[in-house]
């Protein structure tokens, strides 16, 4: 239901601030920002919601040119303004102390590192110059909306960004000029409101302008009066748009597609527009699926891009295309390979490219050797570079150890590390959080593989409590994963915490079910339109299998999820048989049919339900895969969250699901959260969010 596959992301979005004058002197934080290393408590404590949260944040950001510092920045969260707040560091990579940066309130993201170790980031909207060795920083823009989605060209005379365009008015106050007190808005096409937002008429652009030592002059938008967005909305970023090496031309990614078009569809294309001609090409035209991510080898001979084949499948195998525009030639450099890329870098050399990739229940590092013979002609040269229980959740740079990278484990949230190519292990760099977590009680975590129904290997990761005691007896979890297309690997939430999880008590297991990355393109692709099947059925074999085990107490088992997970609640309601005594469903789809009325990527409803429940063929779907179908047998305790800002599993899904509940006399509650979406964002609404999840819980089992 997502392609991002990452929670932990957006909850480090900042809020863009209004844009500051050129004299205005940034406000310094008073408060450390950044855990510093020192010798822990004697004694450990459980995770707990509040610990979590004053967890550090951290993402890496850049690398001199010389590749020897780090600059990372960390996000603490600040219970009392309920936000967070974004400062950069700098650390030298093989070992040190870091150091402050910035320390300014607002934010700061790096842009690029010059040469000579000067760091322009964005702060506020605007671009900022300091030195490695500089003390001060200088303000060099001053645009009165501020900028956003920044690549300067690389001959630094231009500069790329994104700012929103009004191109067509949908409230009626802008058509009935005499009705001045109306709040009225009025669409004839679909993609009137996404993700959490209506339509209001408002397209982000790409725009050029010169740049000259902070001055913008002469824009130009890439998009006049196309009613279309670039970045793609709602979560394209920079990642969008590429600059060609001689800075002549530039590369952005759209769907240029709208309204019930553009809501049926995932074909992003790629396109060029020339500065000198400003004429546009469409580089993938005749590929159907999503196209993103464009990027120049270093030589800018060869140009590569992510792409999936077919329209309307979001969560489709995602390959590595490379393109030479001397001979034309376009190849699949990952067509061969059983697996979908989730995001890759070129190596410094211009001979590799180096990618991630969901692996066996984790995210590894790959690497294809483009150098290698003849590129035009390679199908299997896929070699993975990683293996352990960790997950490489980016990567940053390359220096001539190996490639910096950041990394999770399902117990230890995001730091920074190189992975050595010459050991092939990896070293961590940061050490943000380690303070905390020596005060944080160890969590043993395990793979347990189980024979699914029809006989394959199931993987499943265990969790279990703080000095767990297999003498003893424990309330044990079933994690439903979302997506559906979304792997459970050794990611690192701050909502679905499983080490939070297990600190409060309870064994999870959290199996890697049907439609799960990194098991095979057939494995992923065996869920879509058979939902409530051998999915169903693979959760229902993992808990089985655990409930064998003597620690397990079979008269306290539930099982909780989100979104597809919170279907897959909602389903096991009415199927479990008495497996389970307590249910808890976040965003969960209950009645497929209102679904499919209310949602708005119906792409993704029509690829993975098989179509709307008004043709013939569906019925499986819409009756048997069909939560509400099975109320009927629903006799167990449910709790049920939802957003009221969700308009990809719209409020309708929980409001009815706890209706049928209530109506038949099931102990259940429901959760409204007004300013939230699909997921929880809100710190304060988070703390509410984990204390009703284990008060529920505490009741029920």
């Amino acid at each position: 239901m997502f392609r991002i596959t990452s929670i932990v992301a957006c909850l480090l979005i900042n809020n863009m601030l209004n844009a500051q004058t050129r004299k205005e002197v940034p406000q310094k934080v008073d408060r450390p920002l950044i855990a510093v290393k020192g010798t822990p408590s004697s004694g450990t404590e459980p995770l707990s919601p509040k610990k979590l949260w004053e967890l550090g944040r951290v993402n890496a950001e850049g690398l001199t040119a010389d590749g020897s510092q780090l600059i990372f920045a960390v996000s603490n969260y600040q219970f009392e303004e309920n936000k967070s707040e974004k400062n950069l560091f700098v650390i030298p990579v093989n070992g040190g102390e870091a150091k402050p940066f910035t320390n300014s309130i607002g934010g700061e993201s790096v842009l690029q590192v010059n040469a000579n170790n000067e760091v322009l980031y964005l702060h506020k909207g605007q671009i900022w110059s300091k030195n490695l060795g500089d003390s001060e920083a200088k303000q060099l823009t001053n645009e009165e909306s501020g900028l956003e989605n920044v690549k300067l060209s690389p001959d630094g005379k231009y500069i790329l960004y994104s700012k929103p365009v009004l191109l067509k008015n949908y409230h009626s106050v802008d058509k009935y000029k005499d009705l001045t007190k109306s709040n009225v808005y009025i669409y004839d096409n679909l993609d009137y409101r996404h993700w959490d937002t209506w339509n209001d008429g408002k397209f982000n652009h790409p725009f050029v302008a010169k740049y000259d030592q902070g001055k913008l002059s002469d824009p130009v938008d890439l998009m006049e009066g196309e009613l279309f967005s670039s970045p793609q909305a709602p979560f394209g970023g920079s990642e969008d748009f590429t600059w060609s090496s001689d800075s002549k031309s530039v590369l952005y990614v759209a769907k240029k597609k709208f309204g019930t078009d553009y809501a049926v569809s995932t074909n992003t294309d790629i396109f060029q527009y020339d500065l000198a001609s400003r004429q546009t090409r469409n580089l993938t035209e005749g590929m159907l699926g999503y196209d993103t991510n464009p990027q120049f080898n270093k030589e800018g001979n060869l140009l590569t891009w992510l792409s999936m084949k077919t329209d309307g499948y979001e969560a489709d195998k995602n390959d590595i295309i490379v393109w030479d525009p001397q001979s034309n030639r376009k190849v699949n450099l990952t067509a061969h390979w059983d697996g979908t890329v989730n995001s890759y870098t070129w190596s410094k050399d211009n001979k590799k490219i180096f990618f991630t990739a969901a692996s066996k229940g984790t995210v590894q590092l790959f690497e294809i050797d483009i150098n290698k013979g003849d590129w035009s002609k390679q199908t299997t040269a896929v070699k993975q570079l990683s293996a352990g229980e960790f997950d490489i959740t980016g990567i940053v740079g390359e220096t001539k150890e190996g490639l910096i990278v950041t990394s999770t484990k399902l117990t230890r949230a995001a730091e920074v590390f190189l992975f050595s190519f010459k050991n092939k292990s990896l070293k961590q760099i940061t050490q943000v959080n380690d303070a905390a977590y020596a005060q944080i009680s160890e969590t043993k975590v395990e793979s347990r593989v189980t024979k699914a129904s029809d006989g394959l290997d199931l993987f499943s990761w265990v969790i279990y409590p703080p000095d767990f005691d297999p003498s003893k007896k424990y309330p044990t979890l079933l994690f439903c994963q979302g997506g559906p297309q979304a792997a459970t690997t050794q990611s690192y939430s701050f909502r679905w915490n499983f080490q939070l999880m297990a600190a409060q008590g309870y064994i999870v297991i959290a199996p890697n079910r049907r439609g799960m990355p990194g098991w095979g393109v057939k494995w992923n692709e065996q869920i879509s339109k058979d939902w409530g099947g051998q999915s169903i059925r693979d959760y229902l074999s993992a808990i089985d299998d655990i409930a064998k085990e003597s620690y397990v107490d079979k008269d306290r088992i539930g099982a909780v999820g989100a979104s597809y997970g919170g279907y897959s609640v909602f389903m096991l309601a009415g199927v479990h048989e008495g497996r389970f005594k307590s249910f808890i469903s976040h965003c969960g789809l209950f009645d497929m049919e209102s679904w499919y009325g209310t949602t708005e990527e119906l792409f993704f409803a029509n690829h993975d339900l098989g179509g709307p429940y008004w043709e013939k063929g569906n019925e499986k779907t819409y009756h048997d895969f069909n939560p509400m179908r099975h109320v009927n047998a629903w006799n167990t305790p449910i709790l049920i969250f939802q957003g009221g800002k969700d308009y990809r599993v719209p409020i309708g899904q929980g409001q009815e699901a706890f209706q049928a509940a209530q109506l038949k006399g099931i102990k259940s509650r429901f959760v409204y959260l007004p300013d939230e979406n699909h997921w929880v964002l809100s710190g304060h609404n988070a703390q509410v969010w984990q204390r009703e999840f284990f008060t529920w819980l505490s009741e029920t089992l």
